[in-house]
């Protein structure tokens, strides 16, 4: 052993082998690698020795021991550019500085602190080789540096990788316990998070353990349940059940190790509440033996859960479909003494619990009233549910009404709640009452007098408390003197009559509903508002408006898409006006004077002549009896005008 030098020619590998297992057979971790540089430090009579991990992502060495002159040292990592443990790392072999390790820190700006160090103990050289897994990846670096020359021996090396070799079976060891670890983590958070009551038993049919969901379903805890027999959640016929199907499982071939348990299973929680469940019944091997996983559902509340998604999404269209009617109206608009007069009794009546029946024209808001009435009573923070009773078909109207039970009709797959009960404790709104066929009216003159109905396919009886507000159009006693309605709904419904009044008697509030609507549909359509002319103003007001608001709502819509400028073309897309409505709207108070036309009046008025014409006439132009005579003009100058003004003879039929 010339070569070993002084400080090493007593060096005996199977005295090097001894250290280890003495100094480190009982240690693990942190603990097992201070003995391991510490070993290595007596052994090889070194200044200093550690032990690192890597970091391939950020080029990092963490060190795991880092002994120095017979002290610890801070374990601080840092990154292996242009240190001579780069090249350890980088070429995967041991690397030996036998002297001047100092030289190749110099210049080197960011290596000063460990040149400082190095400087600090005189170390002089360096012995380093890489820690490396089964698949030649880089897991560390172990070394050790002197303030003496480290000779090459044959000797020292091997003894060194025999060093090397322990801390890299220990490193793997650490990674693969930390795997097992997260594997372990991730099942538990996924057993634990699953919605399904997971019960794991042994072969026995003992409980091994239950999941978060099972210690609610089955009201204990997985310590309180481990080790119990698997028969006190179940009648004895439900657990042979479970055990003939753990039998089946036993026989069944490899790729299948799961079956559903037909019928489901009749089970008991802790206490002894006892409720059904569906069940599947897996098997597992676990240390050479058998064991099970049940998994269980509450098919009680799976149903209560469908049930209650259910209603929740039949709300849901309900409030969709109360914002929309809110964002039609926004809020009733006007000031005019009819409408005053109307939203006075409004709130008479919102302060009450009396049925409500608004009547009025198509058109005319009932709605929008109705919904003014709910918001200022005591329910105003409940429902408000909506019936269209004239676009629901008549069979299927005692179901929309009162809702209906699972298989209680063809199509009828799960229960649904009907709007009376979605309604309880607030208003329920029945638009278009008197379209409701007759058969009907009995059964709901019954719930607004009692309070109560049967779902269809139902014998039992729900209660409910809902205040009913109706409209219709219709002239109601009519209806009763033809026997098609009934009188006793009728009396039942209107104890407070509320009549909405057209909009040709609200005066400047067409005016004001017109203006509303230009900003609403200019907003929408991000476009500049168009202004309302004084012209535009008499023609809105001339206009009788058989639809109403909505025709009015409609008519504006038109306006704002057509018109390019700052000005409408209220005159393109109002329905025809007759020559006396022009004049009415153009001189509104009948003054003597007259004002001049507009162009488009003009035009308007000499096309409406003209068909006049053509209609006494049998659209005959030429001739003694034709229109061109009637009205005193040559034939080829009144068929010119036809043309300029767009007069086409109707197609005949």
């Amino acid at each position: 052993m010339t070569n070993d030098g002084p400080m090493f020619k007593n060096i005996q590998e199977d005295q090097a082998i001894r250290h280890i297992l003495e100094g480190t057979a009982t240690d693990i971790g942190e603990r097992f690698f201070q003995s391991l540089v510490k070993n290595l430090v007596k052994v090889l009579k070194t200044k200093g020795a550690w032990v690192t991990t890597y970091s391939e992502r950020d080029r990092r060495l963490t060190p795991l021991a880092f002994m120095l002159d017979g002290g610890w040292l801070e374990n601080s990592s840092y990154d292996i550019a242009g240190t001579v443990c780069e090249r350890v790392i980088i070429e995967k072999r041991l690397v030996h500085v036998p002297d001047s390790l100092l030289e190749m820190y110099k210049g080197n700006s960011d290596l000063e602190e460990l040149e400082h160090l190095l400087k600090n103990f005189a170390v002089i050289s360096y012995l380093g080789v890489p820690l490396l897994d089964a698949g030649e990846n880089v897991l560390g670096h172990l070394s050790v540096i002197d303030s003496r020359s480290i000779p090459n021996s044959p000797m020292i090396i091997s003894i060194f990788k025999i060093f090397a070799n322990r801390a890299s079976a220990e490193l793997q060891r650490l990674r693969a316990e930390k795997k097992i670890h997260q594997s372990e983590e991730k099942f538990r958070k996924l057993f634990d998070s699953a919605m399904d009551t997971i019960v794991e038993i042994d072969k026995d049919f003992n409980i091994t353990r239950i999941n978060l969901s099972g210690e609610k379903l089955l009201q204990l805890s997985s310590e309180q349940a481990s080790g119990r027999p698997l028969r006190t959640f179940f009648t004895t016929n439900e657990f042979n059940k479970i055990k003939a199907l753990a039998t089946t499982l036993e026989r069944q071939p490899m790729n299948i190790q799961g079956l559903w348990i037909p019928g489901g299973l009749k089970t008991m929680t802790a206490n002894g509440t006892g409720f059904p469940a569906e069940g599947t019944l897996s098997k597992f091997e676990y240390d050479t033996k058998a064991c099970y996983t049940l998994i269980l559902r509450n098919e009680k509340q799976k149903l209560e859960a469908e049930q209650k998604i259910l209603s929740l999404s039949v709300e849901a269209e309900y409030l969709r479909e109360e914002i929309k009617a809110l964002g039609n109206y926004h809020d009733i608009i006007g000031d005019s003494r009819p409408l005053l007069q109307v939203l006075r009794k409004v709130e008479q009546v919102a302060a009450t619990e009396a049925s409500v029946l608004l009547t009025g024209e198509t058109g005319t808001g009932k709605e929008a009233i109705a919904r003014a009435i709910h918001n200022s009573s005591k329910r105003g923070s409940k429902p408000l549910i909506t019936v269209n009773c004239a676009a629901i078909p008549s069979s299927l109207l005692e179901s929309e009404f009162f809702g209906h039970e699972r298989g209680a009709f063809t199509g009828a797959t799960i229960s649904r709640q009907g709007r009376f009960l979605l309604a309880d404790k607030g208003t329920i709104f029945l638009d278009e009452i008197g379209e409701l066929p007759i058969e009907m009216q009995a059964k709901l003159l019954r719930v607004l007098q009692e309070g109560v109905f049967e779902p269809v396919g139902s014998s039992k009886s729900l209660c409910v408390d809902v205040r009913v507000i109706a409209a219709t159009n219709r002239d109601l006693p009519s209806e009763i003197a033809h026997g098609t309605f009934r009188e006793d709904l009728y009396y039942r419904l209107n104890v407070f009559p509320l009549e909405i009044p057209p909009l040709r008697e609200r005066g400047e509030d067409i005016i004001k509903l017109a203006r509303y609507f230009i900003e609403k549909f200019s907003r929408r359509m991000g476009r500049p508002a168009p202004t309302l002319g004084q012209n535009d103003e008499r023609l809105l007001k001339a206009y009788p408006w058989p639809g109403n608001v909505r025709e009015l709502q409609n008519i504006i819509e038109r306006v704002v898409i057509i018109s390019s400028g700052d000005t409408i073309e209220l005159l393109e897309v109002l329905p025809t006006l007759t020559p006396p409505e022009l004049q009415a709207a153009r001189n509104p108070e009948r003054e003597v004077a007259r004002q001049p036309l507009t162009e488009k009046e003009m035009r308007l008025l000499e096309k409406d002549n003209l068909l006049s014409a053509l209609e006494l006439t049998g659209w005959r132009v030429s001739g003694e009896t034709g229109a061109a005579r009637l009205l005193g003009i040559n034939p080829s100058t009144f068929a010119s005008r036809m043309k300029k003004l767009g007069i086409n003879r109707p197609l005949a039929g």
